[in-house]
């Protein structure tokens, strides 16, 4: 993976920078893949001291916040801590949700199964709760999607991926707790004349997206949104969902 970090700061100060980070870069050194590029090195490379305040799992794209000072480092880290930071994540999922809103109140424990997965337990649980919203609906030639909005209240471990699988609705392209089957062409294309052998996924990462993050700056105390636009991959897809599946034109 070639990256050029100038191209995914969305702001950037003296006590602390705000990227859009790319689907499959991991924020910290992988344990398994030393050698493979992280987030956090290639911004070391660049504003030389820098302080890891949150994190994304290395398939999620979307916008982070990282310290420059030992002081924005404690401020930020106060913020996440006591919930003053909100993040808002969109989720592309399978089928068609039943409902438009919908708080999901279900008590997680990580490393729950033989595969290390996040589960849902009631009794042995910590209280979670995601608040999410249907954007769009899209209908193909052989499945249906949607685009989710998914606000996190508290902080566990694969949190939206598991409530939302727990609604019957998990996260195209989850391998964890999904079917991990990415999105094709094929699927909402009439007529589709491809090779289906050798077609490659319109989206085939986990369809998981950090949209916005709303905090406060850590010296003026002033209060700051960051959105980050959506990676070419998911845009691209979901470009595809909004056409007329029988024409192939834009809705």
């Amino acid at each position: 993976m070639s990256i050029k970090i100038v191209d995914f700061i969305l702001w950037e100060a003296a006590e602390f920078i705000v990227v859009n980070k790319p689907a499959g870069l991991p924020t910290l050194v992988d344990g398994y893949q030393r050698d493979a590029p992280y987030l956090l090195d290639l911004l070391k490379q660049t504003y030389n001291l820098v302080w890891v305040v949150h994190r994304l799992d290395r398939e999620t794209s979307g916008v982070m916040v990282f310290a420059r000072t030992a002081e924005a480092h404690r401020e930020l880290s106060v913020q996440f801590e006591k919930r003053q930071a909100h993040k808002s994540y969109h989720a592309l999922v399978l089928g068609d949700p039943t409902w438009n809103k919908k708080s999901v109140d279900l008590a997680l424990r990580p490393d729950g199964d033989r595969k290390h997965r996040t589960v849902v337990d009631v009794r042995h649980g910590k209280p979670a709760r995601t608040e999410a919203s249907v954007l769009h609906r899209y209908g193909g030639v052989s499945s249906s999607y949607a685009l989710v909005e998914a606000v996190p209240q508290t902080g566990r471990t694969h949190q939206i991926r598991v409530h939302l699988a727990a609604q019957g609705h998990p996260i195209v392209a989850d391998r964890l707790y999904g079917d991990g089957k990415g999105i094709y062409l094929s699927e909402l294309k009439s007529g589709f004349k491809g090779r289906m052998e050798d077609e490659r996924p319109l989206l085939g990462r986990l369809g998981l997206h950090a949209r916005s993050l709303v905090l406060l700056h850590p010296v003026t105390g002033e209060g700051l949104r960051f959105d980050a636009p959506y990676p070419k991959d998911f845009r691209r897809t979901l470009r595809w969902l909004d056409r007329d599946p029988q024409k192939g034109k834009d809705l």
